[in-house]
C-alpha cells in the first residue's frame, strides 16, 4: 500500500468475488465520508423510474455521484457500497448500472441485502456509500 491511496484486497484465502473486494485498507490521515442511503428521488423529491428497476438504480447512482461531487469526491473515492433491494432477481440490472459508475478494475467493498420494503412501497432499492479522501 502506498501512503496516500486506499488499497483494495481480495486475499486468495477468501471466497472469490463478483464486482467487489473483501477489504479496503485506508491510509493514515485520510478523511472518511459517510453517505446516507439514496433512493430514486430527483432533486424535486419525485420518484424516478416507477416500475423500472434499472431506471431507479440509475437515479440512485446519480444521487450518490451528486453527493460525492458536492464534497470534492467521485466514485473512485468510494471504498464501500451498501446495496438494499426488494427483489434479488434484479441483481443483474443493479450490477449493470453500478458497473457504469464504479471502476470495475478496482471495485470497492460491497454488501447486497434483500429487504422487505422501503419508505415508500414503489421504491425498489436504496444504496449507501462510504468514501475516503486521501490525506491533504
Amino acid at each position: 500500500m502506498t501512503e496516500d491511496r486506499v488499497e483494495f484486497r481480495t486475499p486468495k484465502t477468501m471466497p472469490p468475488t463478483a464486482g467487489y473486494h473483501h477489504i479496503a485498507v485506508v491510509p493514515p490521515g485520510a478523511t472518511t465520508l459517510y453517505l446516507s442511503g439514496q433512493v430514486p428521488f430527483d432533486t424535486e423529491g419525485n420518484l424516478v423510474g416507477q416500475h423500472d428497476f434499472a431506471g431507479q438504480a440509475e437515479q440512485v447512482f446519480r444521487n450518490i455521484e451528486a453527493a460525492l461531487r458536492a464534497v470534492g469526491a467521485d466514485f473512485g473515492d468510494v471504498v464501500k457500497l451498501g446495496m438494499f433491494v426488494s427483489d434479488m432477481s434484479n441483481i443483474g440490472a443493479l450490477r449493470e448500472v453500478r458497473d457504469r459508475f464504479i471502476d470495475m478494475s478496482n471495485p470497492p467493498t460491497s454488501t447486497l441485502v434483500e429487504v422487505s420494503g422501503f419508505i415508500r412501497p414503489e421504491i425498489m432499492l436504496e444504496v449507501d456509500a462510504i468514501a475516503v479522501l486521501g490525506p491533504t
